[in-house]
């Protein structure tokens, strides 16, 4: 009898165990889904993934509360954060005033006598940029560290007697000075004799991206375009591109996979300006998409992924989203040079983007739901032109002056609902982990502002809180002037971070109004500045 009541008594404490343990599993899956605000307590519970697999003949309105709870994964999150990173083409092409190298090049070209990759962060980190992408390997095929896949690169120059190391050199820089580091690799190889036998190539090619992704410390963002040709044999090659995830997931599982991959996308051009209306969460052509739904692996789409370009104008809205098999949170990177092209040509050096056109580029990149990758290029000497280092400090002072101060600070602030604790007062903050949430399913809200005296501003910086997802489709901004609510700016999507500059506008109330949201709107920072030239 004692052992009877022993086994009911051990049963009943374990079944409390896995009830309790049941209850934390799913308050945390609703935490990281960004629950309770704007989805049901059943979709709250479910594990929060960067794409979704839709039903066919699913309803529009079962797409858009999908599409709301699409979220960025870990290292997608963090490469937004990231907002303006530095590109640098530096290689063969800067030795032989090209853009496009023929891969039949002499390594004897390549002599940068003065270069110094410190003094390449120091620009960058003065310009307030937050990562460095160095193209490792152009088309060209020259490699700029000690390849021991082949003899064409930096080991067969004189550079250092062919002991040199560009890209150690700027991945310990990088690492030294606080900035994320990251590599540009051509898939296109001119002077690779494997080039266009597919098989041998890609085995080639994966070869080199272990060398850059075993040997050089942690990298957050690996860059590949999709450029090809013939090779020797006459055939175009074949790219596997799967078996290229796969070494950068096994290698370095926090970095980001730009353009011909899955995680980030190229915005469409290379003006440095985007789209006004910037979707992260965007349709995906995917391979099976039933056993992708049904993977419990870390990047199931990675496999299945089908990479191209999307430059249209409209690329998530409703329109498009409800013809869509599956969707993914795949966010736009903005590349431009400061230069006309996108290697060192002395030719150049009064040709320089000032700082007032860099302005307009970051207003409409990072701006517009982006990253700014601004391409800097290295002269031949190896160092960073005083022309191009003197415009980018033009663009902090800017920055610095305009987006030091908050004008919005010290508001009294009161929204039409907010969800247990997200309250609006969160957006004044200064932390981007906490945030205003609307109440469930409010699809429409606003939030106003006073202050004890009029403020006079002319730009408007918002974030929405990308960890639960992208759901504001239109906002309004109003300031009450005579007794009644007068609009002065407004927009569609906002994403992680949205800048509007309009006409000088003095108030002492302004309210921000989310005309069409997806779900319940949420944001994590709002700031009105005056814009300093």
């Amino acid at each position: 009898m004692i052992a009877k009541k022993t086994s009911v008594l051990v049963l009943g404490v374990v079944l409390l165990a896995m009830m309790i343990g049941l209850t934390f599993f799913f308050r945390e899956q609703q935490r990281n889904a960004g629950g309770p605000p704007g989805a049901s307590a059943t979709a709250a519970a479910a594990p929060a993934r960067n794409f979704v697999i839709l039903k066919p003949g699913e309803d529009l309105a079962s797409i858009v509360r999908k599409a709301a709870g699409v979220v960025p994964s870990p290292a997608q999150l963090a490469w937004q954060a990231r907002e303006f990173i530095a590109f640098a083409h530096f290689g063969m092409n800067t030795f032989t005033d090209r853009e496009w190298g023929l891969g039949t090049e002499d390594p004897q070209l390549f002599n940068p006598t003065a270069f110094d990759a410190r003094q390449w962060v120091r620009v960058f980190k003065a310009a307030g940029m937050t990562a460095l992408i160095l193209t490792a390997k152009h088309h060209d095929g020259f490699c700029l560290w000690p390849s021991s896949l082949t003899a064409h690169g930096v080991k067969s120059s004189p550079w250092r007697a062919g002991k040199g190391d560009v890209v150690g050199d700027v991945a310990t820089a990088c690492r030294e000075a606080g900035l994320a580091f990251g590599v540009y690799l051509s898939p296109w190889d001119r002077h690779e004799p494997s080039f266009g036998d597919s098989p041998r190539y890609n085995e080639f090619f994966r070869g080199q991206l272990r060398e850059l992704l075993t040997n050089y410390g942690p990298v957050a963002e690996v860059w590949f375009d999709g450029a090809n040709g013939e090779g020797p044999n006459g055939k175009k090659q074949v790219y596997d591109w799967a078996s290229f995830y796969k070494v950068v997931r096994e290698l370095q599982p926090q970095a980001v996979i730009f353009g011909m991959g899955p995680d980030i996308r190229w915005v469409g051009t290379e003006s440095g300006y985007g789209r006004e209306t910037e979707w992260s969460v965007v349709p995906a052509d995917i391979r099976d998409p039933a056993a992708v739904a049904a993977s419990s692996q870390p990047h199931p789409t990675d496999g299945a992924f089908l990479p191209k370009d999307l430059t249209e104008d409209d690329l998530g809205s409703r329109e498009k989203i409800k013809k869509a098999k599956a969707l993914i949170w795949y966010p736009a990177e903005t590349d431009v040079s400061i230069r006309p092209g996108w290697f060192y040509h002395a030719r150049e050096d009064d040709q320089v983007k000032p700082p007032e056109t860099l302005l307009d580029i970051y207003f409409t990149s990072a701006g517009r739901n982006s990253v700014l990758l601004l391409n800097v290029p290295p002269d031949r000497r190896g160092l960073i032109h005083d022309a191009d280092a003197r415009s980018l400090r033009g663009l902090r002072r800017v920055l610095g002056a305009t987006f030091g101060t908050n004008l919005a600070a010290g508001a009294a602030v009161r929204a039409s609902s907010e969800a247990p604790g997200r309250p609006a007062a969160a957006i004044l903050d200064g932390d981007r982990a906490t945030a205003w949430a609307a109440a469930e399913n409010a699809e429409t809200a606003w939030i106003e502002f006073a202050w004890d005296k009029p403020r006079t501003f002319d730009c408007v910086s918002l974030s929405e809180d990308i960890s639960t997802g992208q759901r504001i489709e239109e906002f309004a901004l109003e300031s009450w002037t005579g007794g009644a609510w007068e609009g002065f700016a407004g927009g569609t999507t906002i994403g992680a971070k949205r800048l509007l500059r309009f006409p000088e506008r003095t108030a002492q109330k302004v309210r921000l109004v989310f005309v069409h949201s997806r779900t319940s709107p949420t944001l994590a920072s709002f700031g009105l500045h005056r814009l300093t030239r």
